[in-house]
């Protein structure tokens, strides 16, 4: 039997906007984002940087620091505009198109959510978590 854990059964997006549309603060939200991060077969130096050095990623090894994701989620909330984070992150081995993330993010008009989910994802993929590309 392997050590690594199973993959995560990712959430269902249109039970999520059905629970964000149903919570107390909704009739403040205009504006609804979803952003899926899934394992691609391009390595981050190439798509980030335009290094090619020949190689396709296999597979991730991911995790995260969930206490870290919550004061990001907590700093979110505390943008203007914004009154609906949900987030969803995948732990161990995953392979190229298993999901990496779900990210929905509900406020009142469309620069407060852009602005919002830029700022979330930027800082979970930057402070939160760990990828480790197999190639």
């Amino acid at each position: 039997m392997s050590d690594r854990k199973a993959k995560k059964i990712p959430p269902s997006v249109d039970e999520w906007l059905k629970e964000a549309k149903a919570h107390p603060i909704a009739a403040q939200q205009g504006m609804f984002l979803v952003h899926n991060g899934v394992v691609r077969e391009t390595p981050k130096a190439q798509v980030r940087q335009g290094i090619d050095d020949g190689s396709t990623v296999k597979g991730m090894e991911f995790g995260y620091d969930a206490a870290k994701v919550d004061a990001v989620i907590a700093e979110t909330y505390a943008m203007e505009g914004i009154f609906y984070v949900r987030v969803w992150l995948n732990e161990g081995h995953l392979e190229v198109g298993d999901d990496i993330m779900y990210v929905l993010i509900g406020g009142d008009i469309r620069p407060h959510v852009i602005d919002a989910l830029q700022f979330l994802v930027g800082k979970i993929k930057n402070e939160c978590v760990t990828e480790i590309e197999q190639k």
